[in-house]
This record gives structure tokens, C-alpha cells and sequence, in this order.
């Protein structure tokens, strides 16, 4: 019973982090084009935001798992929050100057301390279980994450998207040069609360971590050639991680495509208060984590479950490159019960990509961290790196976009899905590379 109770404390803090770090991610979906008018973008150069924020995972995920082998994951995670607040207060600086150079900065900093705390929370949540239901202990983390995803679109839109139309492309060419610049520096002065509110919350919950009840996971016994010595390279051995973390590259950059190119592509099809559509594609992830929930390992494995996600992400896809942008009879018949506003049926597929990539992150973490042992820092931090797939796949869709058409940039997702159908289906049960 006291093993049983540590758990549930465990997870209860574990979940708040979740939620946490779901704020800080998912508000990028309507911080993008709130920063194109600002700082007077392209979209190309809006989903830099995508870039700068999921660069860090690669660059820092190394150095993540260097620091966790010295602080532990309790300390680490104290530490990641204290390093997301440094990140938060760049963001009033940047604010007051409109620099968009400093912005980015921000997002760098801010994700530099949610990659440390990704890097200790994920194997955490694995390892405190039993492994067959660790995709449902991470569905569990993945509701608070993406309930973070729906509540935060809607609150940052009432709070600072409210009177949009003085900022409207049309407002801002009626003045001069003079008058847009006036016009966007008070427009980025509505940043300056919210975010030193959020520093202030984070520093806060730095400190209830450091000194909660949490505990330490115990060492495994070592997993492959060199037992005793953890070499970081030494991970590239294990066919289900490296593959799994490719697995990992092409569903985050899948994921925030679908959670923060929507309400750019929302804004392109006249979509009245797109700043929300982010929201939508988190619904659809708070109903595929409650399918995870329930469903894994009673009746659904987590390899079944990777299997059924691959498969919905190539028919959504097909849904939003080849479905009409102007109609909405499938958002009606889907969504009209419920009172929820009708979108155009390409942006209600680009939503129900949610619904596909819930259930991929829980799924592969456990398959591709099996049998790593005293490797499981390691091999967690090589999984983190693929979250380079958030920076590099939307700055890809916007260049295409930009080219061709919003919609037509959705085809580069389609490859994406092809990788984590292979994952599902093979490559999570190769344990050699002969």
C-alpha cells in the first residue's frame, strides 16, 4: 500500500509538471501569429517561433541527461523549472523592444529548461510502474499536458487577441510607417503581464519540487556490451531507440504542425478567432489520451495503439491536402451537437490530427526505452532529441506553404506517418542491426 501511494503522489506531481509544460508549448499555436503582426512576418519567418523553441531539445538534451546523472531527476526537474522562469522574464524585454531576435531567445531559454525537465519526467513516469501499462501512466500525464493545450489558446485569446481588428493587415496599411510601428509596440505590450506572471509561477513551483516528497527511481541492471560504464554513445547500439527516436523526430514535427500551423492557416482561410483553432487540435488529443486511458493495456497493447495512430495520421493527412477548404458540412455533422463553432473541413482534419498523434508519444517511449538498463538516461535523452522534428518539419511546411499553398504544405507530413506506421509495425521489436 505505501508503494501504491507513492505512485499516485508521484504522479500527482509528475501531472502538475505535465501541465505545466503543456502551457508553455501549446501557447506557441497562438503566439505565432500574434508575433507575425508584431513583428511584421511572413510565415516562414512567424514559424521561426517553432524553431527556436524546439531547437533546444537537440541542442540541450545531452547536456539534460549530463546534468541529471549529477542532480538526479528530483533536483533536475527543480532545476528545469528554474531555468523556464529565466526563460519567461526574457520574454518583457523583448516584449518593450519588438525585437524579434530577442523573442527567439526567449522561446531558446524557455525550452532549454522544459527539455531538462522532459528528459527526467518521461523515464520517470516509466519506470515508477510496471512497463505494460506505461502508456497509460503517459496518457494520463498526456491529459493535463493537452488539457493545458486546450485552456491556454482560449484564455491567451481573450486576454490578448481581444480588439484584433485595429491590428488587421487592412488597419495597418491605412498608416504610415510611423504609425504601424506605434501600433505593434502596443500591441506587443500586452506580453509584459502574462509572462512575468508566468516566471513568477514557475520560480515558485522550482521551489515546491526541491523540496516535495518525491523520490529517486532505482538504477536498472545494465542493458548491452560495456555493463558498469555508461558511455552516452553507447545508446546507438539499441535498433528500437534510435528508431524509435526518428519515430519521435516525425511525430512531434507532425504534432505541431497540426497545434501550431492551424490558426496561421485558420487566419488565411478567414476563419473568425482562429487564435483558438490550437484548441481544437488539443480536444482531439484530450479524447485520444482518455481512449489511452482506458484502453491500454486492457484492451489495446501500446504497439496496437502506434499501429491505429499511423494509420488515422495518412487518412487526416489525405483529409487536409485533398478536402475542401471552404465547406464545413463534416465540422457540423461532428462538432454542431455540441455547440462548437463550425471550420472550414480541411482545418477540422488538421484538428483531428490530434486525435491520431495522442496516443505516439505514450506508445514509443516505453518500446524504445526497454531493456536499456543504466542506459535509460541516455537513450531518454536521445528520444528528447527528436523533438528536432518541431523545429526543423513546420519551418519546412512554411517554406512550402509560402511557395505553394497552405494546404498543399500539408503533404510533408505524409512521409512522416509512413516512418511511425514502419516503427509500429517493425522497427520497435529489432534489437540488432545485422
Amino acid at each position: 500500500m505505501q508503494k501504491e501511494n507513492n505512485v499516485v503522489v508521484a504522479m500527482a506531481f509528475i501531472g502538475l509538471m505535465f501541465f505545466i509544460l503543456g502551457c508553455a508549448t501549446w501557447l506557441n499555436g497562438s503566439l505565432i501569429p500574434f508575433l507575425k503582426i508584431v513583428c511584421n512576418l511572413n510565415n516562414f519567418q512567424s514559424l521561426w517561433v517553432t524553431f527556436a523553441f524546439y531547437i533546444a531539445y537537440t541542442v540541450m538534451a545531452l547536456p539534460s541527461a549530463a546534468v541529471l546523472r549529477r542532480t538526479g531527476y528530483k533536483n533536475g526537474m527543480s532545476l528545469g523549472l528554474g531555468v523556464m522562469g529565466l526563460g519567461a522574464l526574457l520574454f518583457i524585454p523583448a516584449a518593450q523592444s519588438t525585437w524579434y531576435g530577442l523573442f527567439l531567445l526567449a522561446l531558446f531559454t524557455l525550452a532549454t529548461g522544459m527539455t531538462l525537465m522532459q528528459t527526467a519526467i518521461n523515464p520517470y513516469i516509466v519506470c515508477i510502474g510496471a512497463r505494460e501499462s506505461a502508456a497509460m501512466r503517459i496518457s494520463i500525464m498526456g491529459l493535463f499536458n493537452k488539457g493545458a493545450g486546450v485552456l491556454v489558446p482560449l484564455a491567451f485569446t481573450s486576454l490578448m487577441l481581444s480588439g484584433m481588428s485595429r491590428y488587421s493587415d487592412s488597419a495597418l496599411a491605412a498608416l504610415d510607417p510611423v504609425g504601424q510601428a506605434a501600433l505593434r509596440t502596443e500591441l506587443a505590450a500586452r506580453l509584459v503581464f502574462p509572462y512575468a506572471a508566468m516566471a513568477a509561477g514557475l520560480f515558485v513551483m522550482a521551489v515546491v519540487v526541491r523540496f516535495s516528497p518525491l523520490g529517486e527511481i532505482p538504477d536498472e541492471e545494465d542493458a548491452g556490451s560495456g555493463a558498469g560504464t555508461v558511455n552516452r554513445w553507447g545508446v546507438l547500439q539499441f535498433p528500437q531507440l534510435v528508431l524509435g527516436a526518428l519515430a519521435l523526430f516525425a511525430y512531434v514535427g507532425v504534432e505541431v504542425i497540426a497545434g501550431d500551423t492551424i490558426g496561421l492557416y485558420g487566419r488565411n482561410l478567414d476563419v473568425k478567432n482562429f487564435g483558438i483553432l490550437t484548441s481544437y487540435t488539443m480536444g482531439f488529443m484530450v479524447v485520444g489520451y482518455i481512449v489511452g486511458v482506458v484502453a491500454i493495456p486492457r484492451w489495446l497493447s501500446q504497439k496496437q495503439a502506434l499501429l491505429l495512430s499511423a494509420i488515422c495520421g495518412v487518412l487526416f493527412t489525405l483529409g487536409v491536402t485533398q478536402g475542401s477548404a471552404s465547406g464545413s458540412g463534416i465540422s457540423q455533422a461532428l462538432l454542431g451537437w455540441a455547440g462548437v463553432p463550425a471550420v472550414p473541413d480541411t482545418v477540422l482534419f488538421l484538428s483531428m490530427l490530434g486525435l491520431a498523434n495522442a496516443l505516439v508519444w505514450p506508445a514509443v517511449w516505453p518500446l524504445a526505452l526497454n531493456g536499456l538498463g543504466k542506459y535509460t538516461a541516455s537513450g531518454s535523452a536521445l528520444l528528447i532529441m527528436g523533438i528536432a522534428g518541431g523545429a526543423l518539419l513546420p519551418i519546412l511546411y512554411g517554406r512550402m506553404s509560402d511557395v505553394a499553398s497552405p494546404q498543399a504544405g500539408y503533404w510533408v507530413m505524409l512521409p512522416c506517418y509512413a516512418l511511425i506506421l514502419f516503427y509500429a509495425a517493425k522497427g520497435h521489436k529489432m534489437r540488432s542491426w545485422k
